[in-house]
């Protein structure tokens, strides 16, 4: 399970908001090759914006990524129900500005 930002359970999204303040950073055209309790892995799209000069006038870029969802814990909304709090992204060719070739983030509970 994944929890957006509207906090609503999904499974196999085909496409989310990473910078859930602002919307500068989305994954797209997400193709998920695993989903189980323990983790998920998909293939997608990474459009982030540039914030040249600044956000609001920016560009999107797209970059080709590999998605990974892991480290399933009890929701904190709904103990009941196990989401993963944990997303890894790896670019394989191109990257934004700054970014590592793969990069780490908490989900939010």
């Amino acid at each position: 399970m994944f929890v957006d930002c509207l906090w609503k359970p999904q499974s196999r999204p085909e496409a989310f908001i990473l910078a859930c303040g602002d919307g500068n950073s989305r994954l797209s055209s997400l193709h998920w090759a695993k989903w189980n309790s323990r983790s998920a892995v998909a293939e997608g799209v990474n459009y982030v914006n540039d914030c040249k000069p600044y956000c609001a006038a920016g560009k999107f870029h797209s970059y080709r990524v590999l998605v990974r969802f892991d480290h399933p814990e009890p929701w904190k909304k709904n103990p009941r129900v196990e989401h993963f709090t944990r997303l890894s992204l790896v670019f394989p060719g191109a990257r934004p500005d700054g970014y590592g070739r793969m990069v780490t983030y908490p989900l939010w509970n």
